[in-house]
C-alpha cells in the first residue's frame, strides 16, 4: 500500500464514501485538539495519522467482513475500534434502515464496545463519536473500566471479533481477551516483529488456531489472526 496522506488516499485505498473521510477528517481535526492536553498518540505519528492511524486500523474490516459485533480492547485513541465503528457506519446504497429493530437492511446493527481504563481518553473517543455522528447507524458503547474486571466481562456480549493493538504481549494479552471469546470469535491483534516469540511464549499456557497476515501499512508488521482461545489445563505442556 502507497502512503495514506489524506482524505482522498485513504477513500481511494479502502473505497469508502465522502461521507465515511469527512468523518475521519473530523476524527482528525479533534485528535490534533485533544492532544495538546490528552497523550492520545505519540507526537511522532500525529503527521502521519492518515497511515500511522486510520488506515493501520481500517485493514482489520476486510480480514472479517461479515463481523457485526466488536470489542476493542485498550481503545486509547480509538484505534483500531473507533475506525472499525466509523466504516461499519457506511451503508451500501440503497438498503433500507429500521432501527426500531436493530437492523440495517438485511442485516442486524452493527455494534462496537470500546474499552479503556483512562477517563479523559475515553471522553476524547464520546467527543468523536458525538461529532462524527456515527451512532445513527452504529451502536457504540464506551467504556472507562478495566477488562479483567469480572463485572466489565459480564456486561458484554461474546462478540464477533475481540481487536487490540499495542495493549500487552500476547501471554498478558490472552488473560484480558479469552473471556470474550465465544466459539466463533476472532481475534485480531496489530503486532509487531516480535510477534513470533510472543506466539511462543503465549503457546506454553493457551491452545489457539492462529494465522499471520502481513500488514499493509507497515512492512515490519503482522496482524496476528487467534480463534478458538482457551488457557491450557493445569499442568498441560506445549
Amino acid at each position: 500500500m502507497r502512503r495514506i496522506r489524506g482524505p482522498e488516499d485513504f477513500a481511494a485505498a479502502f473505497h469508502v464514501s465522502r461521507e465515511t473521510s469527512a468523518r475521519l477528517a473530523t476524527y482528525e481535526n479533534l485528535l490534533r485538539r485533544w492532544q495538546r492536553a490528552v497523550n492520545l498518540v505519540a507526537p511522532s505519528t500525529l503527521e502521519e495519522v492518515w497511515h500511522r492511524h486510520f488506515a493501520d486500523s481500517a485493514q482489520l474490516l476486510g480480514l472479517t467482513p461479515s463481523a457485526r459485533s466488536w470489542v476493542d480492547l485498550g481503545a486509547g485513541a480509538g484505534f483500531p475500534g473507533l475506525v472499525i465503528a466509523i466504516l461499519l457506519a457506511e451503508e451500501p446504497t440503497g438498503i433500507d434502515r429500521d432501527t426500531s429493530e436493530g437492523r440495517v437492511g438485511g442485516l442486524t446493527a452493527a455494534r462496537v464496545s470500546l474499552i479503556d481504563s483512562n477517563a479523559r481518553k475515553c471522553a476524547f473517543l464520546r467527543e468523536v463519536v458525538r461529532e462524527t455522528a456515527i451512532t445513527q447507524r452504529v451502536s457504540v458503547d464506551i467504556l472507562s473500566t478495566r477488562i479483567e474486571w469480572a463485572a466489565t466481562q459480564a456486561s458484554l456480549q461474546r462478540p464477533d471479533v475481540v481487536s487490540a493493538r499495542a495493549v500487552a504481549p500476547l501471554d498478558k494479552l490472552f488473560v484480558l481477551a479469552a473471556p470474550l471469546f465465544a466459539s466463533s470469535t476472532v481475534g485480531l491483534f496489530l503486532k509487531g516483529r516480535d510477534v513470533g516469540r510472543e506466539l511462543q511464549a503465549a503457546k506454553k499456557l493457551w491452545k489457539f488456531q492462529s494465522e499471520l497476515v502481513p500488514s499493509r501499512t507497515e512492512r515490519d508488521a503482522r496482524i496476528l489472526l487467534v480463534r478458538n482461545l482457551e488457557r491450557k489445563n493445569e499442568g498441560m505442556t506445549s
